[in-house]
């Protein structure tokens, strides 16, 4: 059997969800011809660049026009362009699809989707259509051409809802969760974990998010930052600035100001996130959907902050909303969030017991069971 996987460079958490798709239906079934492929760029190498590009630029340096155009890819015009272009573009994409004759095409990116239930429309194509949606807000861009999508795979209960008020039959949604690496349900050696990390395994350990390579709103993840390590003193940070060296630099800096050393570990980028969540109390973190899924798989409340104003403003408001999460606004005292936070044990663990409710540990699993199981 044939699989393709599309996804698009548009943030990390498409690729990382494909990812740990291919991982699981690898671990299901050795015969399976699973194959990862990057729609956009495949499409048109140079589009993709400039589009990515434009986004990363969007939320790094001007957030309110990224969600501008969210909003208004919902509906107007900006809808009907978007949908117009990818039908363009599907007509490069189906000599891919005529080449490696998919029996199931998987789709983390709502392009990708797009395309393929265009061709699907037109006779072009055959295979079977199934959508994995990546935040945890539904957005209509992903229902495009949904008559002719196989399976639709959504965060939680409300968005499956969402769908069938879309006239989407329900038989077609299910509410599995985002998947994540399956590496966040080994069975870690924690002790092993805190000395290799060169961690104090008697302190309550806070994982830090910086933001990565956008480094969106440095100045208020380092207010934010500087506000928690300040208030820290039988607490352990793990900072990570993933490839932004400067935030890395700023972090450092903070940390030796303050004298922090003791309690404080900034890190660049890292593998270790699954080690890292594991030992963990709490994350403070942008909301991306894969980070967030990642999170509530690991029953890890959430600090919320910076989110890219769009998906992401929308995944920090429902995740406030089911108690799993505080969200850091603009114009919020850190200090007097932490405060409350930490003075009161009885929260944080009310919010780890919210987790259970959103958390979804199999998600890559059944995901695949439902599919390769609907091919039959």
């Amino acid at each position: 059997m044939k699989i393709i996987i599309f996804y698009a460079s548009y943030g990390g958490g498409h690729l990382n969800a494909a990812k740990s798709i291919q991982e699981c239906l690898k671990n299901t079934n050795s015969n399976l011809d699973v194959e990862l492929i990057d729609c956009m760029k495949y499409v048109n190498i140079t589009l993709e660049k400039i589009t990515t590009t434009a986004y990363r630029e969007m939320a790094k340096k001007l957030p309110w026009a990224w969600g501008r155009i969210y909003s208004d890819s919902q509906k107007g015009p900006l809808a009907h362009i978007s949908s117009r272009s990818n039908k363009i573009m599907a007509i490069k994409l189906l000599k891919l699809l005529r080449e490696k004759k998919p029996d199931i095409i998987i789709s983390t990116h709502p392009f990708g989707s797009q395309m393929c239930s265009y061709l699907k429309r037109k006779g072009k194509i055959d295979s079977k259509i199934a959508t994995i949606m990546t935040d945890f807000a539904p957005h209509d861009q992903w229902l495009i051409g949904n008559n002719y999508t196989d399976f639709f795979f959504v965060a939680h209960e409300k968005m499956k809802n969402y769908l069938i008020s879309k006239n989407i039959p329900e038989n077609k949604v299910f509410a599995t969760g985002i998947p994540i690496s399956s590496r966040f349900f080994s069975n870690f050696n924690k002790d092993e974990i805190f000395k290799n990390l060169g961690l104090d395994k008697n302190l309550k350990t806070i994982l830090f998010f910086g933001g990565g390579e956008y480094g969106l709103g440095k100045n208020r993840t380092i207010e934010i930052f500087e506000s928690l390590i300040r208030y820290i003193d039988n607490i352990q940070v793990v900072a990570i600035a993933g490839k932004n060296e400067r935030m890395k630099k700023h972090f450092t800096e903070v940390v030796e100001k303050n004298k922090k050393d003791k309690y404080v570990k900034v890190l660049d980028f890292t593998n270790k996130v699954p080690e890292l969540m594991h030992i963990s109390e709490l994350v403070i973190t942008k909301p991306g959907g894969l980070t967030t899924s990642e999170s509530l798989a690991s029953n890890l409340p959430m600090i919320i902050i910076n989110p890219i104003p769009g998906q992401e403003e929308e995944n920090a408001e429902f995740l406030e909303k089911t108690g799993v999460a505080i969200w850091i606004k603009k114009h919020d005292n850190p200090k007097e969030i932490f405060e409350n936070l930490f003075s009161n044990p009885q929260k944080l663990e009310e919010m780890k017991k919210n987790t259970n409710l959103l958390g979804k540990k199999h998600s890559a699993e059944n995901i695949c069971n439902i599919i390769l199981k609907g091919y039959q």
